[in-house]
This record gives C-alpha cells, structure tokens and sequence, in this order.
C-alpha cells in the first residue's frame, strides 16, 4: 500500500507523527491541516474511533484490507482483541524489520521487503505482511549487504535505543531473530486499541 498523501500532512491530520523528519512539522504545526485545521467542531462517537483506526492502520502503512484481516484474526485469537491486533501487525515482516533497526522507517522497510533484500529462515520472502513467527530469522540477502541502506544500517544508524526486547538482533551481520509474541506493552504505537475494536465491531 503506497499513500501518496505528504507524510506530514497526514501526520498532522492523524494527530502522530508518522516518521522521524515528521516530528519537526508536527510540533511546529500541531494541528490539522486546511483552512479550518484550528477550529475543528467537537469529534462525533464515530469519529473518534475513525481517527484510532487510522492512527494504527498508517503507523503499520497497511491498507484497510489488511487491517480488517488483523481484526477478524485477534477477534478469533485468545485473549483481549485489541492487543492481539497489535502484536499481529507487529509480525508483519517489515514491521520487524523497522523495529530491529535494519530500515529507518516503517515505508522504506516496505519497500527494501517488496524488492527482495531479506531472508526469513534462509529463503527470499518479498511480501511486507508476511507474519513472523517465533524462531524465525530475517536477514539481509548476502547479495544485498553492500548496499547504502545496510551498510547504515549496520552502524546502527536507525536506533534511538535498544531493540525491541522480542528481537534478538545482530545488527552488523544484519540479522534478526523472533524470539517470542510482543507483548502490548513492549509495542511503541500511539492508539487507544479498545477504540479500534469497537470501531470494526459496530
């Protein structure tokens, strides 16, 4: 799925900034864009769980397809639905390959996925919403490694912190392992999971 809408622009509509460079024009602009985007009525019930569904679906850069497919899946899971959702988007595989610093953002991991640069368990898998289990290890194809993208990668260049605590990553040999399901908690999305939920369940 490629939005072709300005990044800010829809971060500052979205109320999140959707990348690194967005924080910038989200915080010197803090509200939604067009002529009205400071004087914005009260938000209706609906609205409100429109908006949280948006927030998730493009923080993941998904479609709605994809979305509703990550809600009927946790709906059927055990457990609370909306923090099944989450951690099933965050298997998505180039969600793992953003949170383990291999791609600075969650749309150029994407698209380094979409062109056939990782590895899962040894075998080329070009589908960005390929679901990650654990034990599986994603790594960078050996013909790729030269490349600009994962040779910054490889200095660490896309992390503010550690990993998440659910990968075990090798940063400098450019690889990554699954270790367990994520816990909500462990997940650095900004949305109110419950709202989202009750979105597609109405």
């Amino acid at each position: 799925m490629n939005n072709s809408r300005p990044k800010a622009k829809l971060s500052r509509a979205l109320g999140i900034p959707l990348t690194p460079k967005c924080v910038k024009y989200f915080e010197k602009r803090p509200f939604p864009p067009g002529v009205h985007g400071r004087s914005r009525r009260k938000a209706s019930d609906y609205q409100v769980r429109l908006l949280e569904k948006q927030r998730l679906r493009h923080q993941y850069n998904i479609s709605e397809a994809q979305m509703r497919r990550a809600y009927d899946d946790a709906h059927r899971a055990e457990g609370k639905t909306g923090e099944a959702m989450v951690s099933l988007l965050e298997r998505r595989l180039d969600a793992v390959v953003h949170r383990a610093g291999l791609a600075r953002t969650v749309y150029q991991a994407r698209q380094l996925v979409s062109h056939g640069h990782f590895t899962v368990d040894g075998k080329k898998v070009d589908r960005p919403s390929f679901r990650l289990k654990p034990g599986q290890v994603v790594q960078v194809r050996e013909s790729s490694r030269q490349k600009p993208p994962f040779q910054i990668a490889a200095t660490g260049a896309h992390l503010d912190g550690p990993t998440a605590p659910y990968l075990s990553t090798a940063l400098e040999e450019l690889r990554t392992t699954v270790l367990r399901v994520p816990e909500r908690k462990e997940i650095p999305v900004l949305c109110d999971e419950q709202l989202v939920v009750e979105f597609y369940a109405r």
